[in-house]
C-alpha cells in the first residue's frame, strides 16, 4: 500500500497543480490531505474545490478550522507583532474571499483519520492530525523530546503518526522498550506543499509505503519517501503582490 500524504497547501493553487502532475507519475494506492488548505495566498476557493472535485479525504488544518468558522483567529504562533499584523491581513482577505459553499465544506471536516492495518500477527495504527493529536495548531518540531513524542503518540494509539502543521518534513523513528523487547513508533512531517519552511522553494509531500510484513519490531518495515516538486513560484509570488496580502509572503514563497 502506497499512500500519497500533502498539507499545508495555503491558498497556493500552482503549486496544488504542480503536486498533482507530479502525483500523475508515482503509482499510488490513495492520497489523503492533512489540512491547511487556505490562507496566505489568493486561490483559496480554487484549491478547495480541486480536493473536492478529487474526492481526497482531508483533515481540518488550523487555517481550515478557523475560516470554516468565520473567525479572526487562524491559531498561528506568531512571533512577533509585525507577523501577527501580517496574518490579521491574511485571515481578513481570506475570509473575505472563501465562498460560503467552500466555507461550509471547511467547518465539517474531521480532526484526524485513523488508518487501521492488520498485518501478519499485529495491529498498526496510523495517524494522520495536522498538528498533533492534541491539538490542531501544537507544533511538533523535530528536536521535540523523545520522551514527549512518544507519549503524544501512545496516548494517541498510533504506530505512526504522521502531520504537516510546521512546513519542515523529517522522519524520527522512536524505540520502545515493551516487555523486554524493542518496537519502533515512526513520527512523520509531511513538510508543506505551497508554503515550505526549510530553505528550498520547492513544494513537498510524502509517499509512505505499508508493507505485507510490516512490522513495529523492525525499525525500515515500512518506507517514507519524501518528494519535492518544482513549481512556478512566481506566479504564486506575484498574486500575493497584485493582492492586499503583505508582500512578504511573497518573498516567503521565493526564499522557502
Amino acid at each position: 500500500m502506497r499512500i500519497a500524504l500533502f498539507s499545508d497547501i495555503h491558498a497556493n493553487l500552482p503549486a496544488l497543480e504542480a503536486f498533482f502532475e507530479d502525483l500523475e507519475t508515482r503509482r499510488v494506492d490513495a492520497v489523503y490531505c492533512l489540512g491547511d488548505l487556505v490562507g496566505y495566498n489568493i486561490w483559496p476557493n480554487e484549491v478547495i474545490d480541486e480536493v473536492r472535485r478529487r474526492g481526497i479525504p482531508s483533515i481540518a488544518g488550523n487555517y481550515d478550522w478557523g475560516i470554516g468558522r468565520a473567525s479572526d483567529d487562524c491559531g498561528c504562533a506568531y512571533k512577533t507583532d509585525e507577523e501577527k499584523a501580517m496574518g490579521n491581513v491574511s485571515i481578513a482577505y481570506t475570509n473575505e474571499v472563501v465562498g460560503e459553499d467552500q466555507r461550509a465544506y471547511l467547518r465539517t471536516l474531521p480532526a484526524h483519520i485513523r488508518l487501521e492495518y492488520q498485518l501478519s500477527d499485529e495491529k498498526m495504527d496510523v495517524l494522520l492530525v495536522h498538528g498533533s493529536p492534541r491539538r490542531v495548531n501544537e507544533y511538533l518540531f523535530e528536536d521535540r523530546e523523545e520522551k514527549s513524542m512518544i507519549r503524544i503518540m501512545e496516548q494517541a494509539g498510533a504506530t505512526v503518526m504522521c502531520f504537516g502543521h510546521t512546513h519542515i518534513p523529517y522522519h524520527r523513528i522512536l524505540p520502545v522498550q515493551t516487555d523486554g523487547a524493542t518496537r519502533y513508533l515512526h513520527a512523520i512531517n509531511i513538510g508543506s506543499v505551497g508554503k515550505p519552511k526549510d530553505g528550498d522553494p520547492r513544494g513537498g509531500y510524502v509517499i509512505l509505503t505499508i508493507n505485507p510484513d510490516s512490522t513495529t519490531r523492525k525499525k525500515d518495515s515500512i518506507g517514507v519517501d519524501f518528494i519535492r516538486f518544482g513549481y512556478d513560484v512566481e506566479k504564486a509570488a506575484r498574486a500575493v503582490e497584485d493582492s492586499p496580502l503583505p508582500d512578504a509572503y511573497a518573498d516567503m514563497l521565493r526564499n522557502g
